[in-house]
């Protein structure tokens, strides 16, 4: 892996992608636990699978800049499993943080998803979309 300018400029596309993530995600977690008064965990897991679908669509066009639909299953089952060892991380980190230390549920949520977009950008850049 080359840290070049190129990799930087994927690395911030990345980063802004994944703050319009935590928008969805905390949006859709505060609407199913307070709203919809759903588990936290339930609806913290929710929220992680609807910014990961939003997230992997504006990564795979925008930040990646793949084209075509060739691959695109194993191309999204390559990104689906990393974010689902990142929504392991996350409930961990929240369950630590919150449940054990607690922590603020959301800041405990906030924290695990700047540990987590480590990891997904990590795993992605090098695996996922590579070229």
């Amino acid at each position: 892996m080359i840290l070049d300018s190129e990799f930087f400029s994927k690395f911030l596309r990345f980063g802004l992608v994944g703050l319009s993530g935590v928008v969805v995600d905390f949006g859709i977690t505060w609407i199913c636990k307070e709203k919809l008064r759903l588990h936290k965990y339930l609806a913290n897991s929710l929220g992680f699978c609807v910014a990961t679908v939003s997230n992997y669509l504006l990564n795979r066009y925008w930040t990646f800049k793949v084209m075509g639909n060739q691959g695109m299953l194993l191309e999204f089952s390559k990104f689906l499993g990393f974010a689902l060892i990142g929504l392991l991380i996350n409930n961990l980190v929240v369950f630590l943080l919150h449940g054990k230390l607690k922590f603020n549920f959301y800041v405990a949520k906030l924290i695990a998803i700047a540990i987590v977009s480590i990891w997904n950008f990590l795993g992605n850049y090098i695996y996922t979309f590579s070229t």
